[in-house]
């Protein structure tokens, strides 16, 4: 775990994002102004978070056979929308349209992928039916008269208003139709970096900028994929050294570090509560970490051996569970706001019976870091599919992945 200095003075935060606003999303080195179609077979799928990738080997025009990789969403949100790694077997042939990698020819983001036998899908491409929020029936109590908020939890799906996720933004599932219906794609604005905006714009300038000292440097190196000449050429040795010199930064250092109970229980995974006895545990989705509160203890032990999710006491207030944590190691809280081992953190946990939804809002207190309470509330509907901790590991920088050429 992370250690943190202290500052010299504690920080003064404002939280006020979507609860959509902690999903994992960004282009990263990915040239969304610019297009790719790669056909190949399947040779691996890393159905992972926070980012799947599909492996394919890829014929190019003289015969020889070139090893690439496409990035897809993450294993939790490609299972909450129907998608399985029974999707795409070994030996599979598949096409992709997308976008390319700035600086590696044999990487790409996924738009489509269109199977063998025509059909297709986007990447924002629904398999399956959503839930309804308040979908079936659900006793408001348990046998022992406590309020029922047991069950497998998730916020409602954030998908691209481009189905394709190249042009857009992020809106909740339930409002996408109205969207794409009305024609613009763009009409709630769009994520820095997709297609058409300043910041795709800029990218594109600078890689045909640095493909051209790369042709001066070396004017005898193979083509690119598909859509930068040809179908996956062979790798120049600018590209390889670019891709090598990718530094590892703490976003991605930070991908699969569980950061605060705060910040976990929401965005794109689904939890689980079970009520048991004297305590009520939660399974955290995205790393499968499980939390437990203890509902027979009035105060902390004078003693706390610090973690990552502390020590929770509970109790409740009518129908509202009222849960007090201390005893954090260091750690982040929320975004790129750190917290020391002097976290406190109160959550209240309701179940609405006009919206069936799990709710529950935070305040947390951190002498430390924090120069006043950092506040927030966020509503979980019952998940449409069972509660599953996928692996985590970033890949978007993967040393261990032989690309190029084979052979």
């Amino acid at each position: 775990m992370r250690q943190f200095v202290g500052y010299a003075g504690a920080l003064a935060v404002v939280v006020a994002t979507a609860p959509w606003a902690m999903a994992h999303h960004g282009f990263g080195t990915f040239l969304m102004n610019e297009d790719v179609t790669i056909t190949g077979t399947v040779t691996r799928l890393d159905f992972v978070n926070p980012h799947s990738w599909l492996h394919l080997d890829v014929t190019q025009p003289d015969g020889k056979v070139a090893a690439m990789r496409c990035e897809m969403r993450s294993a939790t949100t490609l299972r909450r929308s129907g998608w399985s790694p029974d999707l795409f077997p070994t030996g599979k042939k598949i096409t992709i349209t997308g976008s390319p990698d700035r600086d590696d020819p044999y990487s790409c983001y996924v738009s489509t992928v269109i199977f063998d036998d025509g059909s297709r899908i986007d990447r924002y491409g629904q398999l399956t039916a959503p839930v309804q929020i308040g979908q079936g029936q659900r006793p408001e109590k348990l046998g022992n008269g406590q309020p029922n908020i047991s069950g497998d939890w998730a916020q409602e799906q954030v998908v691209m208003t481009d189905p394709r996720g190249q042009i857009g933004t992020l809106v909740p599932l339930s409002q996408v139709d109205e969207i794409r219906a009305g024609g613009d794609l763009q009409a709630r604005g769009a994520i820095p970096g997709a297609r058409n905006t300043e910041q795709a714009q800029a990218a594109q300038r600078a890689a045909a900028a640095a493909r051209g000292a790369a042709a001066a440097a070396t004017p005898n190196r193979g083509g690119g994929p598909a859509g930068r000449g040809g179908a996956a050429g062979g790798r120049g040795g600018a590209a390889t050294n670019l891709t090598a010199a990718r530094p590892v930064t703490d976003r991605y250092a930070m991908s699969c570090v569980f950061r605060s109970v705060v910040s976990e229980w929401g965005g794109e995974p689904v939890n689980r509560v079970t009520q048991r006895g004297d305590t009520i545990t939660i399974q955290y989705g995205r790393l499968g970490v499980t939390r437990t509160i203890h509902m027979n203890l009035t105060e902390h032990p004078k003693t706390i051996e610090p973690s990552l999710t502390g020590h929770s006491i509970g109790r409740w207030d009518g129908d509202v569970l009222v849960v007090d944590t201390v005893g954090f190691a260091p750690g982040m809280l929320n975004g790129n706001v750190p917290h020391s081992d002097q976290l406190r953190v109160v959550e209240r946990f309701w179940f609405d019976t006009k919206t069936r939804q799990l709710r529950r809002e935070y305040t947390a207190t951190d002498a430390r870091f924090l120069s006043k309470p950092v506040t927030g509330t966020n509503a979980m509907d019952v998940s449409g599919v069972p509660y599953g901790a996928e692996p985590c590991e970033d890949l978007t920088i993967d040393k261990k992945s032989q690309l190029g050429p084979r052979g």
